[in-house]
């Protein structure tokens, strides 16, 4: 799972920009990565004015973006920095085109802490890790041992 929080400026996005923004996201993973679309969260968190703190300072133009990666690890150095290129671009026209200050950091979470409504989650590009792309949410399944 990607998870996405990005913190805003009170009213930075409106409602179709917040829904565009997580489709940009989303297709990021799915066409790239192959994730299944459900995978995919993406939580927005309006500030208040005076509630962001830069260099100990209120900046009202910040928008800061956590992210945790959990159904695939970047594996080198040369992929990490393509997928920041790739994100950022997917970011630009909603975040740096709008003159915003901010910043994006992507942590990754072993994939065995981490459980989809009660189920462990299948292998990458598994046939069920496909089933649950095509059905869009997780389904049963009995996990083989080896």
């Amino acid at each position: 799972m990607p998870y996405w929080e990005i913190f805003t400026p009170e009213n930075a996005f409106t409602d179709e920009d917040k829904e565009k923004l997580s489709q940009r996201i989303t297709s990021f993973y799915v066409d790239y990565v192959n994730l299944p679309p459900f995978y995919v969260v993406v939580l927005f968190k309006d500030m208040p004015s005076n509630t962001m703190y830069v260099g100990g300072k209120a900046n009202n133009n910040f928008i800061r973006i956590r992210t945790d990666h959990i159904a695939r690890q970047i594996d080198s150095a040369e992929m990490r920095a393509a997928c920041m290129e790739a994100l950022e671009e997917r970011l630009a026209p909603y975040v740096k085109e709008r003159g915003f200050d901010w910043e994006i950091h992507i942590d990754e979470t072993p994939m065995d802490l981490w459980r989809v409504q009660g189920l462990t989650p299948p292998p990458a590009e598994s046939d069920t890790e496909k089933l649950w792309a095509k059905e869009n949410r997780p389904v049963p399944y009995e996990i083989s041992t080896p």
